[in-house]
C-alpha cells in the first residue's frame, strides 16, 4: 500500500518535459520543510491505495506520461515498485525527489529529477551528496533559487561537482526571485543551464493544487 495525497491530470511544468500532458501521482509525506514549500497539504493527508488501484486510477485517461511526486516519494518503501509497475504497463515515468534519499532505488527507465536544496530553502544541509555519483544520462537536476546568493551557490555547486554536462534547471521561487533578473544572470555568466519557470503557476495562477 502507498499513501496517496492526490492523482490528477494536468500539464507537466517542472522538468525538460514541461508542456506535455501528464498524470501526476502525489504521494503523502515529506522529511523537509522548505521555506517556500507550496505543497504543505501533502505532509500528512492521504488515502491508502495498492498498486493495482493506482494503475487503474492513472488509466482513466489516455495519457502515457506519469510523474510521481510529493512530498518526498522515496520516503515510502513501495514507491520503486509503483514506478516499475508503471513502466511495465507502458508508461513513461519520471520521479521528482528532494535529493535526501538514495535515488538508486529507482531503476531504469525511470527518469529521476533531483532537487538540490539551496541555502534559501533552509534545508540544504540535508542533501545526500552521494546521489551526484548515482545520476546517469537520463536524469535531471533542479535548483530552486530564492536570491542572488542561492544563484551563486548553485553555480559553484555545478562547478564543484562537475555537473556542467548534466540537464540542470534553475527555477526562481514563484513569489520571490525575479525570473527576468535570473535570466540576465544566466546570460551574463554564459551558464549551460535551463531557465525553468513553473508553467502551471502561469496557466492556473489562482489554483493551489491539482494543476
Amino acid at each position: 500500500m502507498l499513501k496517496v495525497n492526490e492523482i490528477f491530470y494536468s500539464i507537466q511544468g517542472e522538468s525538460s518535459f514541461a508542456g506535455y500532458p501528464c498524470v501526476f501521482i502525489r504521494l503523502t509525506g515529506c522529511n523537509l520543510r522548505c521555506t517556500y514549500c507550496d505543497t504543505q497539504y501533502a505532509y500528512k493527508k492521504g488515502t491508502d491505495y495498492d498498486i493495482p488501484t493506482i494503475l487503474e486510477l492513472v488509466g482513466k485517461t489516455d495519457c502515457r506520461f506519469v510523474e510521481i511526486t510529493g512530498g518526498e516519494p522515496l520516503l515510502q518503501d513501495k514507491t520503486p515498485y509503483l514506478a516499475a509497475a508503471l513502466c511495465e504497463a507502458g508508461y513513461r515515468v519520471i520521479v521528482e525527489t528532494n535529493g535526501t534519499q538514495n535515488i538508486d532505488r529507482l531503476k531504469s527507465p525511470v527518469t529521476r529529477v533531483m532537487d538540490i536544496k539551496t541555502p534559501g530553502s533552509g534545508e540544504s544541509e540535508k542533501t545526500d551528496w552521494m546521489n551526484i555519483k548515482r545520476l546517469d544520462a537520463r536524469d535531471e537536476i533542479k535548483f530552486v533559487l530564492t536570491s542572488r546568493a542561492d544563484y551563486d551557490w548553485a553555480k559553484e555547486t555545478i562547478k564543484q561537482y562537475g555537473l556542467e554536462g548534466k540537464c540542470v534547471h534553475f527555477s526562481p521561487v514563484h513569489t520571490g526571485l525575479d525570473r527576468t533578473e535570473l535570466a540576465r544572470w544566466i546570460l551574463e555568466d554564459q551558464l549551460n543551464v535551463h531557465l525553468h519557470i513553473q508553467l502551471h503557476r502561469i496557466l492556473w495562477p489562482d489554483k493551489d493544487r491539482g494543476t
